[in-house]
This record gives C-alpha cells, sequence and structure tokens, in this order.
C-alpha cells in the first residue's frame, strides 16, 4: 500500500474529534482540523490513529463497489423488469382490464428517485446508522414481495410490490451510495458507470426468468421465490457493505450551500432531466406488451427487455468513462437524448417485426440509459462544493423520479385514448410519440444554453 494512497485519521477518545472531509479532491486526501471537545479535559484523552484504506482503487474500493453492483443488479434490476408483471397482469382475471397496472411498477422504481433529496441529508447527519439502514431497507424490500404475493386485488399490490418495495429500496440503497463516494472520487464517474450498469447486467437474465415463472406458476408463487431468492444472493453481501471513513459518535448537522439555486446551470440540467425522465421509462413498460399486440409470443417480450438492459450495460459504462474523460458534458446529454428520441420515432414507431424491435431495444438502451451516468458531471458542473454536490445529485435523482411515478397513470391514460383503433399495435401511438417529444425537449433545453454562449460570442 502506497503512502501517497493511505491517509491518517486522528481520533480523540472518549469523544471522536470531527474532521472536516473533501471528497472532492481527487488524490484522497483528508485535510484535519482537529478539534478538542471542550467538555473533556485535553491531560486526560489519548489519541490513536487508524490507518484508511485507499481511494479509487484497492481490495476494499473493490469490495465495496462489487457488493453494491449485486445489490443494484438484483434488487434494482427486479422492479426494471416489471414490464413482464405488466403484461401478464393484464391477461390473469383479477387484474384485467385495469389501466392502472403499470403503476405498481412505476412507484416501486419511482420512490428510489423522489426519497432522495430526504435520505441524503439524514444520511449526512447521522453517518453511524448506515448500516442499519441497510439491513431494514432490504428487509421491507424482502417482506414487500411476500406479503404481495397473498394480494388479489391491484390496490394491494400497489401497496406492497410497489409502494413498500420502493421505500426498502429508499432506505437502502443511498447508505450504500454514500460508501460509494466515499471510495471513489477521481474516478467515480467510472464507478458510477460500474454501479448504474448492475441492473443491465441483470436485465439480461432476470425478465426470462420471470416470464417462464409467471407462466408456468402464477404471479403469487413468483413473488415467493423471487423474495426467497434475492434474500439468499444478497444477503451474504451485506458484511462488505462497510464505509471508508470512521463514523461519528455524534450527529453532525451538515452546513449547506444552497446558492446553486441561483445558477442557470442548475435550472437547465433539471429541467432537461425532467423532462428526459417524463419518457424514458415507456419502452421498459411497454415493450412486451407491444411485442404481445404484434403476435409474437410472452418470451419475445422478455428477449427485449433482456436486449435493453445489455445495451444499457454498455451505454452506461461509456457514457460515465467519456465524462470521466472530460468529453463535454452537454454533448453527452444531447447524444443520449437525440438519439434516443430518433429511435422511437423510426425504429419503434414503424416496427411490425422482430428485427426491427430488437434493434431498437439496442439503440434506445444504449443511449437512453447514458443519460443517468451524466449526472456525476452536471452536479460537479453545477457546484464546486462538495455537500452542495450531493444535494444537486439527490435533486436530479428527485426529478427523474416525478417522470418515472407519472409514467403509470400517463401511459394508462394514453393508452386507453387510442384503444378504439383497430390496428391493436397503434393503441401504442401516443406512448411512441410522448417518448419522443419528452426526448426531444430535454436535448432542446440544454441546446438553450448553447444558443446563449453563441450569443455572446456573436455579440463580442
Amino acid at each position: 500500500m502506497s503512502v501517497s494512497n493511505t491517509e491518517l485519521v486522528t481520533v480523540t477518545v472518549p469523544r471522536l474529534v470531527t474532521a472536516p472531509l473533501n471528497l472532492g479532491d481527487s488524490e484522497g486526501t483528508l485535510p484535519l482540523a482537529t478539534r478538542q471537545d471542550p467538555e473533556c479535559n485535553p491531560l486526560n484523552g489519548w489519541r490513536t490513529e487508524q490507518e484508511l484504506a485507499p481511494v479509487d482503487g484497492g481490495s476494499a474500493a473493490w469490495k465495496l463497489l462489487c457488493a453494491a453492483f449485486v445489490f443494484e443488479a438484483l434488487l434494482w434490476g427486479f422492479p426494471l423488469s416489471f414490464g413482464v408483471f405488466q403484461e401478464y397482469y393484464s391477461k390473469v382475471p383479477e387484474f384485467a382490464g385495469n389501466r392502472y397496472v403499470s403503476v405498481v411498477g412505476t412507484i416501486a422504481s419511482g420512490f428510489g428517485y423522489l426519497g432522495a433529496p430526504v435520505v441524503m441529508p439524514f444520511i449526512q447527519r447521522y453517518q453511524r446508522w448506515r448500516r442499519r439502514m441497510i439491513w431494514i431497507g432490504w428487509s421491507i424490500c424482502i417482506a414487500a414481495l411476500a406479503f404481495g404475493s397473498f394480494s388479489s386485488t391491484l390496490e394491494v399490490l400497489i401497496l406492497t410490490q410497489g409502494v413498500a418495495y420502493g421505500i426498502g429500496f429508499l432506505i437502502f440503497y443511498y447508505p450504500i451510495l454514500s460508501m460509494v463516494n466515499e471510495y471513489w472520487i477521481a474516478r467515480r464517474g467510472m464507478a458510477y458507470g460500474v454501479l448504474c450498469s448492475a441492473s443491465g447486467v441483470s436485465g439480461s437474465v432476470m425478465p426470462f426468468v420471470l416470464q417462464a415463472l409467471l407462466a408456468k406458476y402464477g404471479y403469487k408463487t413468483t413473488l415467493r421465490a423471487v423474495a426467497v431468492a434475492l434474500a439468499l444472493l444478497t444477503g451474504p453481501f451485506i458484511p462488505f457493505l462497510k464505509g471508508r471513513l470512521p463514523p461519528s459518535e455524534r450527529a453532525s448537522i451538515p452546513k449547506f450551500n444552497w446558492t446553486f439555486f441561483r445558477s442557470p446551470l442548475f435550472w437547465i440540467y433539471s429541467i432537461s432531466n425532467l423532462l428526459q425522465g417524463f419518457g424514458y421509462f415507456f419502452p421498459s413498460l411497454y415493450l412486451p406488451s407491444f411485442a404481445s399486440s404484434l403476435g409474437l409470443s410472452g418470451k419475445v417480450g422478455a428477449l427485449l427487455l433482456a436486449l435493453m438492459s445489455v445495451s444499457q450495460v454498455g451505454g452506461q459504462f461509456t457514457f460515465g468513462l467519456l465524462s470521466d474523460y472530460k468529453v463535454p458534458l452537454n454533448i453527452l446529454a444531447c447524444s443520449s437524448t437525440i438519439v434516443a428520441a430518433v429511435a422511437c420515432l423510426t425504429l419503434w414507431g414503424l416496427a411490425r417485426s422482430l428485427p426491427a424491435l430488437v434493434v431498437f431495444a439496442l439503440v434506445y438502451g444504449f443511449f437512453g440509459a447514458g443519460f443517468t451516468a451524466t449526472w456525476a458531471r452536471m452536479s460537479t458542473a453545477i457546484t464546486d462544493d462538495v455537500t452542495a454536490g450531493l444535494i444537486v445529485f439527490t435533486l436530479l435523482n428527485f426529478g427523474k423520479g416525478i417522470g418515472n411515478v407519472l409514467a403509470g397513470p400517463i401511459g394508462g391514460t394514453l393508452v386507453s385514448i387510442s384503444k378504439s383503433v383497430e390496428t391493436p399495435s397503434l393503441s401504442y401511438h401516443w406512448i411512441i410519440v410522448f417518448t419522443s417529444v419528452s426526448m426531444f425537449a430535454s436535448a432542446s433545453v440544454i441546446f438553450l444554453l448553447f444558443a446563449k454562449y453563441l450569443s455572446i460570442l456573436v455579440g463580442r
């Protein structure tokens, strides 16, 4: 272990010495402003030195990232595979004909975004509770699926597989993300790319497994089997989820710098992100049903979701890596949304066969998912304050969560509007149009930034 990557933290006993963290330092330095507790006699205190693991590499950093990868892949990959459940639920007597079936999936995944601005400040204040939050949130997710297996109405399914699962994910995910931030600093874009691509890896397998289980055993047995499988596959990795920095024994109230609200860049990226979120989730929700409307089997729907997930792995990792190599952020964001919009209008909108849908799933998965991997760069572009950067990141999550949650009722309304057409596949016409318009609008907002800079240059 090289000296340049190793740090010493001074701790005062019996009161923990607080050390302000400079997480934005690419060299991983931890400046210490040791402060003696006024209630303690400094002559009675004694100090020990604790060695910290290196940042941006090393066994501890990679172990944590691998454990986080497994949690993201399985526990986040499950709600993202809801398209398979949606196609099944729309055909069983208990839920058939209900246009709000998609709300179950959008709430399960949307809570993970919407709750970020609340959970992240809580974690910053009570860092020593992070591991307990992981255990609690993980348990809620498993229990939600188990209780959901006993539901016979859509309302109960929304509360269990939707609301309860989403809350559980929210509670355990952001403590893990804060731990990743402690270990990965200069290479954070790469780490986020790996983390974001995890659900894509599981998505290449999970839709097939879920589709087979639903077809053979029904949704009740499937939910119970998934609950047991997730517990067995993710539970052993919880001991590896440990932070790099020693937690404070007392709650600390971080001082937030809210000046980023006055930055035009914050509002441009936030609005662009909100619009992208409005359209992003529709293909994963409705592609299996669209394939079924063309007369293709249920396995084809699972195949399309799997291909989209595999493509997301490459897209999120590539966009995250390019952001680390300082490729202009606006180019990355615009290329993601524009290509996704064009793919929706052409490949999906005109698709009448499996090959066209396969190409759409690959193109949309790669470019559509790449947008999220740019959030870390957006945060640092808006503010160089570390604490404020975390708040910006959570607000970007919140913006996308709004689109995620509203995708269910919006999609149900758009499909019902088109139900009167004779050709079943045309009932998804307005879904496709809405997705494309949302993506184009997202890029247009960022183009306004280009136009502003161009006008300044011309004025000179």
